[in-house]
């Protein structure tokens, strides 16, 4: 019988590649891409300026070890419908790159490690957040809300606003206004961003009996609370003015890039109330763009002398 080491090089290679790339699918990197966003832009700001560069890095290597834990918990507890949705049909446990134990395994070793590395290398106020933001995203979404009410992803988003907490404190070793602005900030945008995704895949989340907003209630329904948050989203942004002390160039971009946020859901709710096709996808890539740009707003803005 042929072992591992009777194996061509290449083969071997290209089934590590494989598993390699089964792991790292399971903690879900676009959404630890989008977290990362916003944890660097609040460590400039909780420092007035530049931070300190390997604070920085030990930052953002714990907060992704952490984020990818919760996001491997979450496939792993949703393995059971992740089977059923088109939309999911290709992650590692439905395809089999990966079994529940290694996958479970996974997620507890670099879940585990992860708030080690932030207790060892920022302080106890940092991993002790994003111990809170693992057990939340894994018990109170995935295991309560997600199945069971359609503000699922209202009150589930709590678990994505605690980097520009994890951040701040990694900074300065408390918690102030700014970091819980931000927090409500992304609390806000949250349901705006994800309901238009949740309406272009409305009959996955049907098929499988998540009741999503956009499953249950009819589009304009859905479109009108995407504007309503939209909204909210941008006045809590301008509140960092005052309690920060922003300048003119988060001032710009909070005002031009929530204007367009803000246009893109109001055109959203107009298609859909007319009965014409709500193209739900556009307002969803706006608000990324839209929350990148209030970020690099919160980075640069500290750096300049106006």
């Amino acid at each position: 019988m042929d072992t591992a080491l009777d194996q061509p090089l290449t083969s071997r290679r290209r089934g590590f590649r494989r598993l390699l790339t089964a792991y790292v699918a399971l903690t879900k990197p676009r959404v630890i891409e989008l977290l990362l966003i916003t944890t660097v832009p609040v460590m400039f700001l909780a420092e007035g300026g530049l931070p300190d560069l390997g604070l920085v890095v030990a930052t953002l290597v714990g907060g992704s070890l952490a984020a990818g834990s919760a996001n491997a918990f979450n496939m792993y507890l949703d393995r059971d419908i992740d089977r059923i949705m088109n939309r999911t049909r290709k992650r590692p446990l439905v395809t089999g790159e990966l079994s529940d134990r290694e996958a479970l395994g996974f997620a507890w070793i670099i879940g585990v490690v992860s708030i080690a590395w932030l207790l060892l290398t920022t302080n106890a106020l940092a991993a002790g957040l994003a111990l809170t933001a693992i057990l939340f995203y894994v018990f109170v979404y995935t295991l309560v809300l997600k199945r069971r009410t359609e503000q699922n992803i209202v009150w589930g988003g709590i678990a994505g606003c605690f980097p520009v907490l994890i951040g701040w404190s990694a900074v300065t070793g408390s918690l102030d206004w700014a970091p819980l602005v931000l927090f409500l900030v992304i609390f806000l945008w949250t349901p705006p961003h994800y309901w238009p995704l949740s309406m272009k895949y409305r009959a996955d989340y049907a098929s499988v009996g998540v009741p999503m907003l956009s499953v249950v209630r009819e589009q304009a329904v859905v479109s009108i609370q995407v504007v309503l948050y939209a909204w909210a989203t941008v006045v809590m942004s301008l509140m960092l003015i005052p309690v920060a002390g922003m300048g003119a160039l988060y001032i710009a971009l909070a005002v031009v890039a929530g204007g367009w946020f803000v246009v893109e859901s109001h055109r959203l709710y107009s298609r859909a109330a007319s009965g014409r096709e709500a193209a739900p996808m556009r307002v969803f890539h706006v608000s990324n763009t839209y929350l990148t740009l209030l970020f690099v707003g919160v980075a640069i803005d500290p750096l300049l002398p106006f």
